[in-house]
């Protein structure tokens, strides 16, 4: 079979659990190759957001140019955009990849924003280039400038409207609203509701980050976005009951991304 070339356009995250650095560890093991470009760097850890260094918007390019004089991505997921002119610049890019996964990454787990506010104009244009946008609640209300959904069929009318504004598919996560941990896939066929198995941990760190990159990786051998969809999400439901077997760091922690690689007797 094809070896699936999978780009992560992201900030970095020290702890490893979130942004490139879980990016990579969920494309490794979906059995897709991975490969990086850099957006920013960041001082965080499970405990929460300290600082955000955004990689210049020049050297950016030369990241990307570089890479794709070389290699041609299979899929490509897109993460933390700090400002207005680098949306712009990875929106320039954008129409020459293929399935191409936006994760609008502008609050934290921990609740930290991560974008500044003169920069979410931008991030919406960026959206209405990908191919799909997986924001969660939070995400998604500050895409539409409104209040949180509380319910699921607000959630799933705020899809609508993002539909609406000229996003081709959108994948709310629905985080706690339902038992059953449900997500939302609103795009031209209609409403389809993805329900996971809802876990009791505290360990979330980067959840976000490794479903996007885990559609990724296995967009390019599923007939459907629903297929990859469903797929990435039993993977990211296993990562997730096996987190606090880690015990990596004081806080949030990281899901367990090689549960089904790791031999834990070894």
């Amino acid at each position: 079979m094809k070896t699936v070339k999978a780009l992560t356009i992201a900030g970095s995250d020290p702890s490893g659990g979130a942004g490139i650095q879980a990016d990579l560890k969920s494309f490794s093991a979906s059995g897709a190759y991975g490969m990086s470009v850099i957006t920013a760097l960041t001082a965080q850890s499970t405990q929460g957001v300290r600082g955000v260094f955004p990689v210049p918007v020049d050297f950016v390019r030369q990241q990307m140019d570089t890479l794709l004089d070389d290699i041609t991505p299979d899929a490509t997921k897109v993460g933390m955009v700090a400002s207005t002119e680098l949306a712009a610049a990875i929106g320039e890019y954008l129409p020459r990849l293929a399935n191409t996964i936006f994760d609008p990454v502008m609050v934290a787990t921990s609740g930290d924003r991560l974008v500044d506010e003169d920069a979410v104009d931008a991030v919406r244009d960026l959206c209405m280039k990908a191919d799909i946008i997986t924001p969660n609640l939070q995400e998604a209300a500050v895409l539409l400038d409104c209040d949180v959904a509380t319910t699921l069929d607000e959630a799933t009318d705020q899809g609508k409207e993002l539909l609406a504004r000229g996003m081709t598919r959108v994948l709310i996560k629905g985080g706690h609203l339902t038992d059953t941990s449900t997500d939302v896939l609103i795009d031209g066929d209609g409403v389809s509701f993805l329900k996971g198995t809802r876990v009791d941990t505290q360990n979330t760190h980067g959840t976000g980050c490794t479903l996007s990159s885990a559609i990724a990786a296995r967009r390019p051998r599923t007939d459907t976005w629903v297929d990859a969809i469903a797929q990435a999400k039993d993977y990211l439901t296993r990562a997730i009951l096996a987190a606090d077997s880690l015990d990596v760091g004081r806080g949030h922690g990281p899901v367990h991304h090689f549960v089904d690689l790791w031999n834990e007797e070894s």
